[in-house]
């Protein structure tokens, strides 16, 4: 009998070590929820340590809503969920605005982000982002009927070819003239720049469907223009990083999520050319009587180059899956925004698998995309928490340094404290 009582003394103070820990992690909680922005020296921090960066939640949350939207088999409570997501994701693209607007007027450093060879490739997040309200906005308000509807996303996606346009001729030319670029730490967020024009034309296929006459035919003119010059880019600058990761291996495991970013100008350019060919078979026979064929021959086109194109993805899209995998078994892949790169280029592929299924019928093509679909929605759960857990705590919003960058020069003069790495480790 006596024997035992070590026993039990140990297994009550085993009890109490336990109830020890969850109330501590309990303090801890309560201690985050109660003091918000803790890890900022002020709260002013949150403005000046906002980054371009933060648009990727946008894009994100705008493509799972979009993915919801359509999911390939019908059940009604989706599409409401659907539209409180795209709610919520206006409300987050507004947010931003203002912060990124704010950030640049109080501390007018807009200059030096350009300069940055990081942070403005995260500058074509933002008319990215305005594409998914765009589409949102044609594709759930136009079986309502709304009659300002068609002019209003117009006149957004007027403005969003202007600011894909600007992405993708300067930023590109400061990366060739001014910042400095190793090629053993080139990633994929050069393409980043480049690939608003793809996702524009995608968005232009959605106006000139909600619009008709001479309006939707150049809608759909431009958005041909825009899906080649991103195109071209594109493929030559996935190309380029490629080959860093031949020579090179994968980028660090701060980065390992941008391994999917090729799959968003592929995905998309497919999806979009598909599009594209829908609107210019409905719209090119009356609107260009001489070449009457010509809507026929885009359907066709768009079909087939889609196909091709959605084949070259899966190649990236299993190449980031084995990254992925690669790095968390290596070790514990830090948390930071970089983990938005995993759910918009893997949505524009679940997109254009789903066109295909409208557009041939095939059950494969359908059971792709709600499988794809259902794992995005999963990890859009998990990130979008993890991103207002750590932007809570202000771990995602701390100053980052910004270089004074000159032509060809390594002038180590600096704006705020800290280091900018890709994304904001966590």
């Amino acid at each position: 009998m006596y024997p035992s009582l070590p026993t039990g003394h140990s297994e009550v103070t085993l009890n109490v070590s336990r109830v020890s820990t969850r109330h501590t992690r309990l303090d801890a909680i309560k201690s985050h929820i109660q003091r918000p922005m803790q890890k900022l020296d002020t709260r002013r921090d949150a403005v000046r340590g906002f980054s371009p960066a933060w648009f990727t939640a946008s894009m994100g949350t705008g493509m799972a809503c979009m993915l919801l939207y359509g999911f390939p088999y019908d059940w009604a409570p989706l599409q409401y969920i659907a539209m409180g997501i795209a709610l919520l994701n206006l409300l987050m693209f507004v947010i931003f605005l203002v912060l990124f607007t704010w950030r640049i007027v109080q501390y007018r450093d807009f200059h030096h982000i350009l300069l940055h060879p990081q942070m403005s490739m995260s500058l074509g997040t933002i008319p990215m982002a305005l594409c998914t309200i765009i589409i949102s906005l044609a594709r759930m308000l136009e079986p309502y009927g709304v009659s300002w509807m068609p002019m209003l996303v117009l006149v957004l996606w007027c403005i969003d070819v202007v600011f894909s346009v600007l992405s993708f001729l300067i930023i590109p030319f400061l990366v060739t003239s001014h910042q400095e670029h190793p090629f053993e730490k080139v990633n994929a967020s050069l393409l980043l720049p480049v690939v608003p024009t793809v996702v524009a034309s995608t968005a232009g296929a959605f106006v000139a469907s909600v619009t008709n006459g001479s309006t939707a035919t150049a809608v759909v003119l431009i958005s041909y223009m825009l899906w080649a010059m991103g195109v071209g880019i594109a493929m030559m600058l996935v190309t380029f990083y490629l080959t860093r990761l031949i020579i090179h291996k994968l980028p660090p495991k701060e980065t390992i999520a941008s391994t999917f970013i090729p799959v968003g100008p592929l995905g998309q350019s497919s999806y979009g050319i598909q599009l594209l060919g829908i609107q210019a078979k409905r719209l090119f026979p009356d609107a260009l009587p001489q070449i009457s064929y010509l809507g026929d021959v885009l359907y066709a086109m768009g079909f087939f180059l889609g196909v091709l194109i959605w084949a070259l993805a899966i190649w990236w899209v299993t190449h980031g899956i084995y990254a992925v995998i690669y790095t968390r078994i290596r070790g514990r892949v830090p948390f930071n925004l970089g983990w938005w790169a995993l759910i918009f280029p893997t949505g524009t592929f679940a997109s254009s698998s789903g066109q295909l299924w409208l557009m041939t019928g095939y059950s494969f093509f359908g059971v792709l995309t709600a499988i794809v679909t259902v794992g995005i929605i999963l990890l859009w759960i998990v990130v979008i928490i993890n991103t207002i857990c750590y932007a809570w705590t202000g771990e995602l919003l701390k100053p980052i340094n910004i270089k004074h960058l000159e032509l060809h020069t390594d002038s180590d003069d600096s704006v705020d404290s800290g280091e900018l790495t890709p994304e904001r480790q966590v």
